[in-house]
Order: structure tokens, then sequence, then C-alpha cells
């Protein structure tokens, strides 16, 4: 698509003309954007080697002189002495010395001759470094397998399978039908025995769930390797390695592979706005420096998360960063990231206590320059290397232009998440009866987010089922759910919170977003929190996993939850509704708690009354026709009363009403909501 004139940032402007007293600054962030990705211009640009670390850093096959063999590299430019041991060398820390350039890059040449029988597949290595704070074993920083050994730590394993070990590809990247659809997933815990779940167990028997249930994305945390389970993969360690807690590589790619014959993209949680802390397992103090990836104290230490933040202004940490964001993609055919944290990225107080009430909020001091130019390094790189690969963005803070192309002068993310839509509906669930909600302001939330950006809706995450925090299910009906939620049983309780389950998340899918996500088990309202093994807890696994034996039973109403989210993504299915950017109010009447709008071609009817149903409600209506029922919460299938029939058509009215030439009348039950589609 040609452009009249070369950008320069202020392309933001067109969309949103409250930016324009910020053009300079919009100037200077793209300005230094291009000043950070011309340092790569003289090692092959972007795709070059600025972004295949991994290629030459680490461990990699190669040659010298014609001698074919393994190369050994590792930036450590605080570092007295770097040395290579493992079980090829007996970790004897003098016996494979590394040299060092200029640069701070130390490397080793092993040539198959004399170490291709001692130095296999799977042997454990590490790097010996030497530093003012004396020598330590160290993974390597660019290692690919990592794995925790019997005395609890950790150790790197040399990771190059014989050809006939190799995971060979066998499903192309799915194009997903409809918006995107996010299953919000954690291999660990995704099976309901008490044990960690593995890649393999995760492609047999929840990857069936997701592709029946209507995604068509499922994203998975915890990927990269992290010493602490209970950390939900957010302390990473080794960002070029796939947690072995959960398998191999290879099994690894085996479940993205199973998934893309499912239809489902895979997008992986992507942490780098820090890192964990520890030292012998992370990068913190590899050369013997408090500077070396991250910043010197104070400002490299999140005092909040207890984690290191990167420092984004260095070449060999952008090379680093880039270099795993490429990694992935290409290694693993990962489909796009969720980049996690990204308002402790942008902000040097990392957000923390803000509210973010105006535009100065998102310029200025506060805002560190080099993070949001690396981000929209992270961004160009993904979509130069693939143009239908996606990118996230995790970020409360509703910085301008997140979701916008860095031509443009955006961040470049494809899509934003909406996070203030769970906030609002936990303090709108907390602090008021439903009969108390106020229906303008519930609308104008659900609506209320920066034009010409995607947005991801979600009423729930993980965020909101982990320990300290409660699953909406939960939140509405709480302890009656251990006890009625059989079928057999009544409960005004479980009658109420259900309806309002069902009523919140309909709301939340037709007008939250362009995109839609769910947490795995949410989809059926597990009633349980999230709490990983630890001391606490006696290390025990009983909510680090997902019951899906209770959504298997005919006997229980999680069956008629699960088969609402089910509807509710065939609905962007059948009518491309998410998409669809046609959403205007029809009617709302306060005193007596209705709503109805449109969204694209559909009606959506709202009756949050309590106990009031309306027979012949008076309801307009955009096109002149028939109109039919295509979701109902109150159906018997979704564990209503089912008092309206399922799939009834309500004949056109020539009755005008509220600037409508036509109208409809309709049944609407107390505490329910109807979508109704035109007959054409």
């Amino acid at each position: 698509m040609g452009r009249d004139i070369e950008p320069d940032g202020t392309g933001l402007i067109r969309l949103d003309p409250w930016l324009e007293p910020y053009a300079d600054a919009l100037r200077d962030r793209y300005a230094h954007y291009v000043a950070m990705k011309s340092r790569f211009d003289a090692i092959g640009g972007l795709t070059g080697q600025a972004s295949r670390g991994y290629a030459y850093f680490g461990l990699n096959r190669g040659e010298w002189m014609g001698t074919p063999g393994v190369w050994c590299r590792e930036w450590a430019p605080g570092a007295h002495y770097l040395a290579l041991v493992g079980d090829f060398n007996g970790w004897d820390r003098g016996a494979n010395p590394m040299e060092r350039d200029q640069w701070g890059v130390w490397s080793l040449f092993l040539p198959d001759d004399v170490y291709g029988d001692r130095l296999v597949h799977g042997g454990r290595i590490k790097v010996h470094v030497g530093s003012d704070n004396g020598g330590l074993d160290r993974i390597p920083a660019y290692s690919r397998r990592v794995v925790q050994e019997l005395g609890g730590g950790f150790c790197s394993q040399y990771w190059q399978p014989p050809t006939e070990l190799q995971y060979h590809w066998n499903n192309p990247t799915p194009r997903p039908i409809g918006a995107l659809k996010i299953y919000e997933a954690h291999v660990g815990m995704a099976q309901e025995a008490q044990e960690t779940g593995s890649y393999l167990q995760f492609a047999q028997s929840i990857l069936p769930r997701i592709a029946g249930l209507g995604y068509n994305a499922v994203q998975l945390m915890a990927v990269m390797e992290h010493p602490y389970y209970g950390s939900f993969g957010y302390h990473v360690s080794s960002f070029f390695a796939a947690s072995s807690r959960f398998g191999t590589p290879e099994e690894l790619k085996k479940l993205i592979d199973v998934a893309h014959g499912y239809g489902l993209l895979v997008i992986m949680d992507m942490v780098q706005s820090h890192s964990v802390k520890n030292i012998l397992e992370g990068l913190n103090n590899f050369d013997g420096t408090d500077h070396q990836y991250f910043h010197a104290p104070p400002r490299g230490l999140h005092a909040a998360w207890d984690s290191m933040t990167f420092d984004y202004g260095k070449f060999e940490v952008q090379r680093f960063l880039l270099s795993c964001v490429r990694f992935w993609l290409e290694e693993y055919h990962f489909d796009g990231y969720r980049f996690d944290g990204v308002t402790s990225m942008l902000y040097l107080d990392h957000g923390l206590g803000r509210n973010f009430a105006g535009y100065d909020d998102y310029f200025g001091d506060n805002v560190d320059p080099d993070a949001v130019a690396y981000l929209m390094l992270a961004n160009d790189l993904v979509h130069t290397l693939r143009s239908d690969a996606l990118t996230i963005a995790e970020d409360v803070s509703g910085m301008p232009g997140m979701a916008r192309p860095v031509e443009d002068g955006g961040l470049g993310f494809d899509y934003r998440l909406a996070m203030g839509l769970p906030d609002y509906w936990i303090k709108l669930v907390k602090e008021k009866r439903d009969e108390e909600w106020d229906l303008a302001a519930l609308y104008h939330t659900l609506l209320n987010r920066r034009a010409h950006e995607k947005h991801i809706a979600y009423a729930e995450s993980h965020d909101q089922a982990l320990v300290g925090d409660k699953t909406m299910a939960f939140r509405l009906m709480d302890a009656a759910m251990y006890t009625c939620m059989s079928r057999l049983c009544q409960s005004v309780i479980i009658e109420r919170g259900l309806a309002l389950l069902k009523i919140i998340r309909l709301l939340t899918f037709s007008l939250g977003g362009e995109a839609y996500l769910n947490f795995m088990g949410n989809e059926f309202g597990h009633p349980e929190w999230i709490d990983f093994p630890r001391e606490g807890n006696g290390f025990s696994h009983q909510f680090a996993r997902r019951q899906w034996s209770l959504v298997d039973s005919p006997d229980l109403r999680y069956v008629g939850i699960n088969r609402f989210d089910a509807a509710l993504m065939d609905l962007d299915r059948q009518y491309h509704l998410l998409e669809d950017p046609l959403i205007e109010q029809l009617a709302l009447h306060q005193d007596t708690h209705q709503i109805v709008y449109r969204h694209g071609p559909l009606i959506f009817a709202i009756n949050l009354h309590p106990t009031e149903s309306f027979a012949d409600l008076r309801i307009p209506v955009c096109d002149p026709f028939d109109y039919k029922v295509v979701l109902n919460t109150d159906d018997a299938q979704f564990e209503g009363a089912g008092l309206v029939t399922p799939g009834i058509i309500y004949p056109l009215q020539k009755v005008s009403m509220y600037g409508r030439a036509q109208s409809v009348q309709i049944y609407l039950p107390a505490r329910s909501a109807q979508v109704l589609a035109p007959i054409r």
C-alpha cells in the first residue's frame, strides 16, 4: 500500500487528533526505532544476524578450516575466564577454555574427530565462568534444553537429536475461520490427575476439546524454562529452552503440529518484560557484573515481581531478545505471541499505581524509549518473517498506537488485551446486586476502547483463576458449587449464578472486542482456583489441575455451561460477528433492566430483571424481516428453564419504535438474553 510521504511516526494523528500536541514526541519515538534498527545494517539488517543469535551463540554444529565439529560461543564481556564443561570432559574446568574477542564474545571449537564420540546428544553441559565473583558453572544463555536433576538443580543438555529422532512436520499453518477466538491454557495443569501434565497428553486429550468447542487458537503459557513451577512460567530462566517438566522439544513440536491439524493456531506466552533473579539457573550476574543483560540496580530490580529487568538499549540484549522471538517462530512453528507485561516494559515505574488518566502519561520522562523501540522492532521482525503471525500486547495502560502498524508510529501489535473488562466485571459483581447494575454504564464500558485498534475481550483469564482471586463462576456461586451443581438439586444461588454467568459472557463476547479469550476450564465454570505445588500447600497438585470429569458427567450442570460456550463460538463462525464494526444501541430501560442492541446483522435482547419476565415485549429491529432466535441463554440445553421454544420466529410488525420503522414482539424471561437473526 503506497504512501504519499515517508513515515515519521505521526500517522497516528490522522486517526486520533487528540495526539496532535504530542507530534514531536511521536516523531522522536519513531526516530529512535529507526536509529535502533539501523544498528543492524552492518550485519544483514533485522532479519540477518540480529535475529539469528541462536544459530551463532550456544552450541551449534559448524566447521573450522574445513573440519566439522561444534562451536560454543557466549557473550560475557565482564568475565575473566570461560570454559565449556560437562559429561564430555569429566567436568574438567581447565580442559576446554574459550577465547575472548574484542566484543566480549568467548568461543571454542570442538572438532568431531576428537569429540564426536564424547559430546553426544543429551549430554550434560555448562559454562564455567570466572569473574570478580569467583568461578561458577552457569547454564549457557542460549541453551535449547535445560533439565532439573535429582538433586533439584538445573543443568543444560547438548540437544542435537540424530536425524531419525528429529521431528518431521505434517500439517501446514491453518487459516482460521472467523475472528480470533483464543483458548488460554497451561500444559502442566491441563490433566485431571494430580500430577504435572505433558505435551503429549495435552495433544491427545485437550486439543480435541478446544477444537470441538469452536476455538481457533490455543495460547500456551509457561513454555519457556522456569525453575519455579509456581511462577506460572513468568520467572523465565532459559529463553530458548522449552520447559522440560512437560516433555522434550520434539514432543512440544508434535503438540503444535497436532494443533495445526485441528485447525488451531498456537500462540505462545512471550515473557521478555523481566527474568528470574536466580544466578545458577538464569542470566543474572552471568559475566560477574550486575549490568550485563539487565540494568544495574536499582533500576534493574523489579521489586514488585522479584525479578530482573532487561536493558533494551544494548546491542547484544536486543540480539538476544529478537533472536528469541524468531527462534520460537521458526524452530517450533508457533503462530505468534502474547507479549506479557508490556506495561512494565514501557514505563520506568512499570506502571505500578498509575491510573493513566491522560495522554501526558504516555509520553515524557517516565517512558523508556529503548523498550518502546524494542517492541516496535520485535513486531516488525515477526510480521516481516511471517505476515500471518499474530502479536498480542498485555498492556493495561492503554498507550496510543499499541495495536497500530509501526509505519504509522504505532508499536505494531495486532491486538491488545482488553484488560479493564475482567476488572470491571469483578467490581460490578462484588459491589452491586445485579438488579442495581447501571446498564448505560455497562454498555459504555464494554465499548470503551481505542478506535482503530483491535482488542481481545474476556470476562476472565488465568489472572482471575489464581489463588487470591476467584473465577466468575465461583464468585457468583461459591460454596454452592460443591453441593448443588447436580440437576437433581434446586438452588436459588445456582440458578442466579448460571443465568448471570451466561449473560456476562454474552455481553463480553458481543461488545468487548474484535476477538475473544477464555482460560482453560472456565468455559464450563470450573469450581476451583489454581494453586501450584508449593511448601504452603504441602506441594500438592490438588488445585494445579482441571477436573474434566465434571463437564463429562451428564448429570451435572457443567455440561450446559460448556454447550453455551460452544454456542458463542458458533455465533461468530456463522455470522462473522466479532470483527463486524456495526454496533448500535436500540433500546435501554434502566427501570425494567433491559437493553437491546445490534451487532452486525444480529439483535441482542437482554433482560437483567431478577424476577419479572416480559411477554409480548416490543423491541425495535433494524431490517424489515422476520427474526429467528439463534441463541437463548434460558434454553434448557444451557441449563436454563427452557421457557422459550427453541428457534422460535418473531414475525415482523410495521410498528415504528425509537426511530425504526419496524419492530417485533418477543417473550424475554427474567435473567435471560436472546440473540435474533433476520430471516432474509
